[in-house]
């Protein structure tokens, strides 16, 4: 079952206008049942397989998949149920946390320059450099920290940094990088219930923090720099899929089935080999048969 009409209302490629009010969290049209969901990415899941192989095999293009979320969104469980059947050798994980001091003494996408994926590879991040226009945004007084020069925090600091954002992916994306945005837009209840089931499940009291509580009281700042990123950052080349994520399991299907659309966008195909190289595996192939009739 291939969903990719149902993904398209997901996609955001102009920015402009956006309304983050004008996505339902618990949408979930185009996939009629959970169970529908479960085979559409167990298909999906085989199919990325297939298509990595690919990718890896011919060399020339890598791909970044982007999560951004509020917390409890669901973007880890997402990476684990819809990444299952990628080969580990051919695919990294980054999760930015809060930055080191190291970090802190860099420019603010240094450390995301620094693990984009090597070509044939699929690397995940698990948060970005768009933590810049959000948390930090939110939280103003962490601009503080950066070490930024007075002079650079202008009133203008906000569109400059979209204007970084813009730039880079363009630049990346012109070297090989196919770079696949997701936003996991959770409703502010369903997160509530979930971090009460964080409480009330032992095995679930590890993801909990309180400072994710206090984070709530943000909510409509973080969803105000959520619709500002996707209004200056959504563009045709690098759009933006913002995912009700209510519903985990049609999060999951429609994230699967929207990496395989950027995936095929990329025409991948192994390598043809030529004439040389098909006579050397000529030539190897009767050496081995003629060591196994030796043995006999």
């Amino acid at each position: 079952m291939k969903i990719s009409k149902a993904v398209r209302p997901f996609t955001v490629t102009r920015g402009k206008g956006f309304r983050l009010a004008g996505v339902d969290p618990g949408n979930t049209d185009g996939i009629h049942s959970k169970e529908d969901a479960r085979d559409i990415l167990a298909q999906g899941i085989e199919r990325l397989a297939q298509m990595q192989e690919k990718l890896y095999a011919q060399d020339r293009w890598s791909v970044l998949l982007i999560f951004q979320a509020m917390d409890a969104a669901g973007k880890d469980s997402t990476i684990k149920h819809v990444m299952s059947g990628v080969n580990p050798q051919g695919c990294e994980v980054h999760s930015f946390k809060a930055p080191s001091e190291e970090e802190l003494d860099h420019d603010y996408m240094w450390r995301s320059t620094c693990r984009l994926p090597q070509r044939g590879r699929i690397g995940i991040f698990n948060r970005s450099y768009y933590e810049e226009v959000l948390v930090v945004r939110v939280h103003q007084e962490l601009l503080a920290k950066q070490k930024l020069p007075s002079s650079l925090v202008t009133g203008r600091i906000w569109e400059e940094r979209y204007e970084d954002i813009r730039a880079f992916e363009r630049y990346a994306t012109r070297n090989g990088v196919k770079i696949v945005k997701f936003f996991l837009h959770v409703s502010r209840e369903e997160q509530r219930q979930r971090f009460l089931d964080r409480l009330e499940e032992p095995e679930k009291n590890w993801k909990f923090s309180a400072a994710d509580v206090r984070e709530r009281d943000q909510w409509d700042r973080y969803m105000h720099a959520y619709e500002e990123m996707i209004r200056h950052t959504a563009t045709p080349d690098v759009p933006w899929h913002v995912v009700p994520a209510d519903h985990k399991w049609f999060t999951r299907a429609v994230v699967a089935q929207t990496v395989i659309d950027a995936l095929q966008s990329l025409e991948l195909r192994y390598p043809k080999l030529g004439t040389g190289k098909m006579r050397e595996l000529k030539k190897a192939r009767r050496e081995l048969e003629s060591q196994g009739r030796k043995k006999r």
